[in-house]
């Protein structure tokens, strides 16, 4: 498979800049990938679209302020970006400067503090800071909004580039199928008596990272920090006992379940993963997902390709931009049933 083979065109008046007035406003577009039919829909109709019995299963991570601007000592500007943190004071990153970076470097930061980039770890940085490293990201930070948004992040972002049900601190992209979801929409689903269980991937700026190899299989993920409690494995056999479906808010959601699986079972994990989805991968635990519209050959969108079908994903984005829909972090959002064989049989769960 080539990159190429998940490329698609869009005009850039698509690319959503901010978010809408109310969270569960945004459009949905439902897939069938098994044939192929599209539906357009509103975010509040998701109700209607799942049956009582089913399991939602969200990703509880929280979004830090994982933007610095800082200077060097002859006082070039840098920029840091937040990969992930290490330890009390120890956090990998990217940063970008006009003269690179060497082990020993300091970085001038506001508030008074400071960074010494101490090593490298592939294309990261290493670094340390002069305090405790998370609390200085929330006070001093920005969001970081992705690449595509072209405006500087505000103080509404602090707010809505963050799930209603954030509660983990350590990611540095939301998981932004989760971002349409708000209270009156969870009394919703309640009310269809759909159950919910959370489990919690640390996004890592590494999902904004291009593919750069035209041969897919090349291609190498950054590892992120995953959680799946006991209770979310239990929750998932309670679902197939009564004959429900798991249905993942978002594909940070697939990947921790489905690395969580991998030895083909569902068992409780705490770790890292660097499972990377793409066509011909068998779905052991997800029967449905909630996704935003991701970008032309990116990770997230060969995942939802694994799922769906390339040429049914390919098709329903088609459909995307000739209603206008908004797309990426946020834009509106698509209900997706797999493509047939896509899901492996249920008793390998």
């Amino acid at each position: 498979m080539r990159r190429a083979d998940f490329s698609y065109e869009l005009p850039a008046e698509l690319i959503a800049q901010a978010p809408l007035p109310g969270r569960s406003a945004s459009r949905l577009l439902a897939c069938d990938g098994a044939t192929g039919t599209l539906r357009d829909l509103a975010f509040w109709d998701l109700p209607e679209l799942l049956a009582p019995g089913d399991l939602l299963v969200l990703n509880d991570t929280r979004v830090l302020p994982a933007r610095l601007r800082g200077t060097k000592p002859t006082g070039g500007a840098v920029e840091i970006l937040l990969e992930r943190l290490t330890g009390d004071r120890t956090f990998l990153a990217q940063a970008r400067s006009s003269k690179g970076f060497r082990p020993g470097s300091t970085i001038e930061l506001p508030g008074g503090a400071r960074a010494e980039v101490t090593g490298r770890a592939g294309d990261l940085f290493e670094m340390e800071l002069d305090t405790a490293a998370e609390d200085y990201f929330t006070t001093h930070g920005e969001m970081p909004l992705p690449p595509y948004i072209g405006r500087p992040a505000g103080p509404a972002d602090r707010e809505r580039y963050q799930t209603v049900y954030a509660r983990e601190p350590g990611a540095v992209a939301a998981p932004t199928a989760g971002l349409h979801f708000d209270a009156a929409l969870f009394e919703a689903l309640a009310a269809r008596r759909v159950e919910v269980a959370r489990l919690t991937l640390h996004v890592g700026a590494g999902t904004f990272q291009p593919v750069r190899v035209d041969d897919i299989l090349e291609h190498r993920m950054h590892p992120e920090r995953v959680r799946v409690d006991a209770s979310v494995v239990d929750a998932v056999a309670a679902t197939r006992a009564r004959g429900g479906r798991v249905v993942a808010v978002g594909t940070t959601v697939v990947r921790s379940l489905e690395s969580a699986a991998r030895s083909g079972r569902l068992t409780p994990l705490e770790g890292e993963t660097d499972l990377f989805i793409y066509p011909g991968f068998r779905f052991r635990v997800v029967d449905a997902l909630i996704t935003n519209f991701h970008l032309p050959e990116s990770t997230l969108l060969m995942l939802v390709s694994a799922f769906a079908g390339r040429e049914r994903v390919l098709a329903a984005y088609r459909h995307a931009v000739a209603a206008g829909y908004r797309f990426f972090s946020y834009g509106d959002a698509m209900f997706v049933l797999p493509a047939p064989g896509a899901v492996a049989p249920r008793e390998a769960a």
